[in-house]
Order: C-alpha cells, then structure tokens, then sequence
C-alpha cells in the first residue's frame, strides 16, 4: 500500500482501535482505489482520503420502550450520516443484537460507494440498534418502533436523509416507524422512509429488488465467461429478504437452489428450492417467523445442519446474503476446491479479507456487496422519484429500471477496472468507480461542504 494511503489506514485504526468491522471495510476500499489516488493527485490535494473516511454527523441515543411484561428495557440508537456530497443521505436500519457504532460506521462508509454506483443522486448513510426484534410481540416491536422514531424523526426527511429498513427492520418495523413519523410532524413525508407498504406511497418490487439485482449482477458477470444462470446450482445463505428474492429470481431463471439458512443453521435440498418450497419459506418467515429446520421436518429428502453454513455444499453459483464476514478464508477454500464459478455478495461484506484473495486469485467471479447489492437502495431511489411525482409505476416498469440499472453497475465495475489494468476485478472496478463520483463532487463543493 502507498505509504500516504497507509497513512490514512492507520489513523483510523489509531482513532477507533475497536472498530474492527469499519477498519476491515475502509482497507478494502482504500487498497483497491489507491491506482486512482496516484493518478490523479488532485485527491491528495484536497485531502479527499482524510475527509471521505469520516462521517459527517453521528447521532447517538437511548431508546426505551416497554416488553411485554410492562417492564422498560432501554436500548442504544445510531445513525451514521456518513456522506451526502451526491445527494441526502441514503441508508437503512438494522435492529440486531451486533449493531454498535463501528458496524454503523462501516454500514454507512459502504453505503456511500453503493449509492454513487446507482447514478441516482443519494449520499450514504446509515443506522439501527442493537434491539433485536426476533421473538417479540408486535406491540413491543410497536412500543420500540415508536421510541426509536420520537429521537429519529429530528434527524431525517426527504430533503436530508431517507432511511429505509435492513436487517431486522421490514414491513412491520417500516410501517410503525412512518406512522409515528407522520403523527409527531402531522406530514406526509412520503420520501422520509423507503421500503414504505404500496398502499401508503411504497414502490411495487422494493421488497424484492436487493435479491433480484444481486441475481441481475451474477447474470452479467457470467456473460463474461460466456456463461448462463440455467442450469447452475446455486448456494444461498440466510433466509431473510435478500434471500427470499435471490432464490426467486435464480428459480425463475432456471437454477437449481439448493440451500437457504439463518442464525441457527443451513438447510441442504439436493432437489431444489421451487416455487411451492419457496412460497412455504416466504410464508414461514415472513408470516409464521420460524425457524429454517422446519422446512427439513416439512419436506423428506432434506439435510438440516445446526450451527453450521452452507459453504460445504458442492455448486456452481454462492450468493452469501445472510451477514458481514460469514463467509472466511477457509469456506472460500472449500467453494473453490468444489468448483464454484461466481461468487455474489448479497448482503453488505458477508466475506472477509481471506476469502476475497482465495476467489480472485483461484480466478473465481465474485462480485463486492457495494455492487451487487446495490439493488434494494436503487429501488429506493426509483421510490422516491415516485413519491416525488406523485405517480406510480408498475410491478415490471420497476424491475425493468431495476435491471437496467444492475446491468450499468456491473458494466461501470468492468470497464473502470479494464481501465487500472485489472480486468475482472470487480472489487477494484466497483471502488474507483464509487469513489470518483463522491469525491469530484467534494471537490467540486469546496472544502467546507
């Protein structure tokens, strides 16, 4: 690494030593962009490095809310407004029980790439909890929902920041949390919220547009290779939203998906995932919130794993969609050892640092999160541009600007790392080409902006 770009590395390890998630993901986008950072010294002249891997604005907070017993449990509210040179922040909330200021920090610092790749004009930004909604009742995810939005809402709106759901945070959390937005400001702020319910200004294909465009993004990968999704095997983890819409459209598209998984353990259908399975999964997720070990009691033939991730499996295509660094050095070893040939990051850095060089250098596709998952904040920037109008567009119209919008990603990706000299590196390819728009904007803006 360029001593200069070392240079701002360790000062961030130095300021924030435990934040280890945030050091993990500034690396990677620092290591890949510095051919960017050496061409063009306007970058260093304008201090670029040592303003963009800070955030603008923190907001830290208490969230008290009642459980079920009538007794106040307290949680920690975030939000990271990390950038909003190319537009208001942009970024969801997650309610886990991981969530602290360093995933924040690098949920955010990663969101600012994604959205600059979208070409629709939105800063990154990002925030949650460490709530975890699993195995509470709707009135205590309610009475959370709408403490957590009463210190919120001074925090957000449609000209400012436009957060919208993630990891534990769906339809329901997204719909508690707009009402009490509404009723605390008597506006309705049809953009302060994305991933809002169509019947009260949401955008038909939201909920599946991170899954499908992570699929859209594998698709062109492998027209490279001169390879088609039909007919593949595909590994999915988690069972989530992400993964849900991966398998749909891969199913659609004629893979077989053999796997899904969550907290607890993987599933392993050597018959495939189809439409009757999935809508069952859809149905024990989203409806029933159980547990994937009952889809092996449900259906013969099935492996349930506990406790273990799907990466053992032997098939062409893995789409990790579950978490950050779900996916280590070793399970990358064992993909490449069982022929994968694409791997498609579904959720935000699910692999660490080990398994990306075990991919590239056995010259296996992968594609970084920022690039491919890129699918769900496209659609919330196609909702606000609905909102704005006050007009909305079909299920297909979506998905087709969905599509467009995942191929140019992946074309923006190829063609700029052709350009540094490493053709097929999406990594690089994906992090200069985020970085040049969110930085000539910083420059363009002044020092102060």
């Amino acid at each position: 690494m360029d001593k200069y770009v070392e240079s701002i590395y360790n000062g961030i390890v130095e300021k924030d030593p435990l934040q280890k998630e945030f050091h993990q993901a500034t690396y990677e986008v620092l290591a890949t962009i510095e051919p960017a950072i050496i061409k063009f010294p306007k970058y260093k002249e304008n201090a670029i490095l040592e303003r963009i891997v800070e955030p603008e604005r923190i907001v830290q907070f208490r969230v008290p809310w009642k459980d079920k017993e009538g007794k106040i449990q307290v949680n920690r509210g975030y939000r990271v407004q990390y950038n909003s040179a190319i537009g208001p922040y942009k970024g969801g909330f997650r309610f886990h029980p991981t969530v602290n200021l360093g995933v924040m920090k690098f949920l955010g610092f990663e969101q600012t790439f994604k959205n600059s790749l979208t070409s629709l004009p939105m800063g990154g930004a990002k925030g949650g909890s460490d709530f975890d909604p699993k195995g509470k009742t709707d009135d205590e995810v309610e009475s959370f929902c709408t403490s957590f939005i009463l210190e919120m809402y001074k925090h957000i709106g449609q000209f400012l920041d436009v957060p919208a759901g993630d990891i534990g945070v769906g339809a329901r959390e997204i719909g508690y949390m707009y009402g009490t937005y509404r009723k605390i400001t008597d506006i309705h702020g049809t953009c302060v919220l994305t991933g809002k319910a169509p019947v009260y200004g949401g955008s038909l294909a939201r909920t599946e547009a991170t899954g499908f465009g992570a699929v859209y993004f594998s698709e062109e990968m492998l027209k490279t290779k001169n390879h088609a999704i039909k007919g593949k095997t595909a590994l999915i983890s988690g069972s989530g939203n992400v993964a849900q819409f991966a398998a749909k459209k891969l199913i659609q598209l004629g893979a077989k998906v053999l796997t899904m998984s969550d907290s607890d353990g993987y599933i392993y259908d050597p018959a495939g995932i189809d439409d009757e399975k999935h809508a069952y999964i859809l149905q024990l997720k989203n409806v029933k919130r159980g547990r994937i070990k009952e889809y092996a009691e449900k259906y013969s033939g099935v492996t349930y794993e506990a406790k273990k991730t799907p990466w053992g499996v032997k098939a062409d295509l893995a789409f990790p969609c579950a978490t950050q660094n779900e996916l280590l050095g070793k399970d990358a070893k064992t993909l490449v050892d069982n022929g994968v040939i694409a791997v498609t990051e579904g959720a935000n850095m699910p692999c660490d640092l080990e398994a990306i060089k075990t991919l590239q250098e056995a010259g296996v596709l992968f594609s970084p999160g920022k690039a491919s998952n890129a699918g769900g904040v496209a659609t919330s920037g196609l909702e606000m541009v609905q909102n704005s109008q006050r007009y909305f567009w079909s299920f297909d119209e979506v998905d087709e600007k969905l599509h467009g919008i995942m191929v140019n990603i992946h074309k923006a990706a190829y063609e700029t790392a052709k350009i540094f000299g490493k053709p097929g590196n999406y990594v690089m390819g994906a992090n200069i080409a985020g970085f040049l728009k969110v930085a000539d904007a910083m420059i363009a803006q002044g020092t102060y902006a």
